[in-house]
């Protein structure tokens, strides 16, 4: 099976490790990885901050980049979000206001093939035990876009909970927001700091080493607050966790 990586401006830009996490391990479950170089921004900074004219661009070189994948896998529900919920969208609209079904047609292809990582693990490969190993006490939070618009449930739980060493510790409030909603925190900093300092409580009184997502976005909220107090645990990428194994442990 082959698929395309979509690592997202986020990580290529701060996390690289995360990409390289993930191409390890879907090479390790047979998997082979394509990287389209053309791939950017997929232009939800902009959609979100009211700018759908200027994030028209952007999708088109996404869907464009994408061209030809029977799967597309993300390590991020918030983009894989913008390309299923509102690239369509944003097609339709364009085509209402007169300016042709081109963007339409790019987004209603592009949309069905891009996967979550954790929906590609379980709905397209079908394995839950990826052969991991962390021997760590980890508690998961799950994004807004993974949990609402995803619906992705009790998928990456289901994978945690299958990492040898691995326990897994239930996270108090896991549902609430962790405040950083992209621009919201730019536009709302107060607010978006306060339900922040929520989330890192919910996680330091788990007694857990690592707080786990599946967004480096909303992790890099929460380790930057964590950082800034010193304090336990670390935030890790679910890629990151499911990557490692014992002859190859997390470095």
């Amino acid at each position: 099976m082959r698929a395309a990586l979509f690592v997202t401006c986020v990580n290529d830009a701060l996390y690289p490790r995360t990409g390289i996490a993930v191409v390890r391990l879907l090479e390790r479950l047979g998997v082979h990885v394509d990287f389209p170089a053309a791939q950017s921004c997929c232009g939800q900074p902009q959609y979100n901050t009211g700018y759908r004219h200027e994030s028209e661009p952007l999708m088109r070189r996404t869907a464009e980049a994408f061209a030809g994948h029977a799967y597309v896998v993300t390590p991020s529900a918030s983009c894989a979000a913008m390309i299923r919920e509102h690239y369509p969208r944003i097609g339709r609209r364009a085509e209402d206001e007169g300016r042709g079904p081109e963007l339409a047609r790019l987004a209603d292809d592009l949309a069905p093939r891009v996967y979550e990582l954790t929906e590609f693990l379980i709905d397209v490969l079908g394995v839950t035990d990826v052969g991991a190993y962390f021997p760590h006490t980890v508690t998961y939070h799950p994004s807004c876009h993974g949990l609402r618009t995803l619906g992705l449930g009790d998928r990456p739980r289901r994978l945690l909970a299958a990492v040898k060493g691995l326990e897994l510790v239930e996270l108090p409030g896991a549902e609430e927001c962790c405040g950083f909603g992209g621009t919201f925190a730019v536009k709302n900093p107060d607010v978006s700091a306060a339900m922040g300092a929520d989330k890192i409580r919910a996680a330091a009184s788990t007694g857990a080493e690592v707080l786990c997502g599946a967004d480096n976005s909303c992790l890099a909220h929460l380790d930057g607050m964590l950082r800034r107090r010193d304090v336990p645990p670390r935030a890790l990428h679910l890629a990151e966790i499911l990557a490692a194994t014992e002859e190859e442990p997390l470095r």
